[in-house]
């Protein structure tokens, strides 16, 4: 990771991309039309975080967290109480 943030307290530092899909007819449908659970990597964690650490795939939902972009990536602050899952 080339950006330099470190979250406060129980907040996760984390990338993730919409990925799009593209229909029959030819459209494509980002993610965000979805509803279902999106899935990132977990970039830097805050001091209180217990149960996640850098470089851990999770997924949590579409409308949580503060979204960013830094340098043409998105990222995404999040409590660590929000995350669903990580993925193994």
């Amino acid at each position: 990771m080339s950006v330099k943030f470190k979250p406060l307290k129980d907040r996760v530092f984390a990338s993730y991309t919409e990925e799009m899909t593209k229909t029959a007819g030819g459209l494509y449908i980002p993610d965000s039309a979805k509803e279902k659970p999106q899935s990132g990597k977990v970039e830097a964690v805050g001091d209180d975080v217990k149960s996640l650490k850098v470089g851990d795939k999770i997924l949590f939902d579409r409308y949580s967290g503060s979204k960013i972009n830094i340098d043409n990536v998105e990222y995404l602050i999040i409590k660590e109480e929000d995350v669903l899952g990580i993925l193994s």
